[in-house]
């Protein structure tokens, strides 16, 4: 009979938010451009921009929803969307990768080199090699691992630890288990991101003036990035949940956020380990 469907995948139907969003993707980058140039028109290119994108997200993810509630997501479609989210996580690790690449760049081999009549030369001569070789270099002042990143620390850990619990008590049924688990990731992320703006703003070194400075801020604002964004992706999971969404087979959505935020928790062990610790052993700190 025509109209029935048989086979498990979903044919999408026509819409036109793919094609908005990719103008407004291009509009929020030339409005980005135009402001690093200084032209007057960029906060009306970036607004747009801004404005097209936010618009896209909350109509594609809503209609992503409806095609969940409505029986869309069979198992066959859950399980490449599992595969699509793991190659998404994938190249979030080959994203951090190169940060870290980076700061172990500059800390391995900090002295640039030349090589001036065959000869390889210190590009700050005799009397400033032995210090362009000290990383961080010398005179740099860091942020003592073992107070408020440790605490950080542990406050990831304990969120990565109720997330799972949310995710436990959603494969046995434990609706009022699922809501607690979720309040309490969220409200651990929110405590990490306001903690690390604190550190921010007491941080004894600036962005941008020296190679330590530029890498830590990078991988450390980049994680913190993320983290906002895996905090939202738990509020509407915490929405989805009081509206009465996800059950104990059907949850792609909530378990896409726990793989994100476990995610999260992972890069920030290594940050920790690499850029507070290792990074700035030996320096004078705070």
């Amino acid at each position: 009979m025509a109209g029935n469907v048989n086979h498990d995948y979903h044919i999408l139907e026509p819409d036109i938010w793919p094609l908005i969003g990719a103008t407004a993707a291009v509009t929020f980058t030339t409005g980005m451009v135009l402001m690093m140039h200084e032209m007057p028109s960029w906060p009306i290119v970036l607004g747009l921009g801004i404005m097209g994108l936010i618009a896209t997200f909350f109509a594609w993810f809503s209609n992503v929803v409806k095609e969940a509630e409505g029986g869309d997501h069979t198992p066959v479609v859950q399980l490449h969307m599992r595969y699509g989210m793991i190659l998404f996580i994938a190249s979030e690790v080959m994203f951090f990768v190169g940060w870290f690449w980076a700061f172990f760049d500059f800390s391995l081999f900090p002295a640039p080199l030349e090589v001036v009549d065959g000869v390889t030369q210190s590009l700050f001569g005799q009397d400033g090699e032995a210090a362009a070789r000290q990383f961080p270099q010398q005179g740099i002042v860091v942020l003592d691992a073992f107070k408020l990143p440790l605490l950080n620390t542990l406050i990831l850990l304990c969120s990565g630890t109720t997330v799972t619990w949310a995710h436990h008590s959603l494969i046995h049924g434990d609706r009022e288990g699922l809501k607690k688990g979720l309040w309490l990731t969220i409200a651990l992320g929110v405590l990490f991101t306001c903690i690390q703006a604190y550190e921010y703003s007491h941080a004894p070194f600036p962005f941008g003036q020296n190679t330590y400075g530029s890498a830590f801020y990078m991988a450390t604002g980049f994680h913190g990035f993320h983290v906002l964004i895996g905090t939202i992706f738990l509020i509407v999971c915490l929405v989805r949940t009081y509206k009465g969404h996800f059950t104990p087979k059907q949850h792609f959505g909530f378990e896409a956020a726990a793989w994100y935020w476990h995610f999260v928790d992972v890069v920030w062990l290594f940050l920790f380990v690499a850029i507070y610790v290792w990074g700035g052993w030996g320096a004078p700190s705070i």
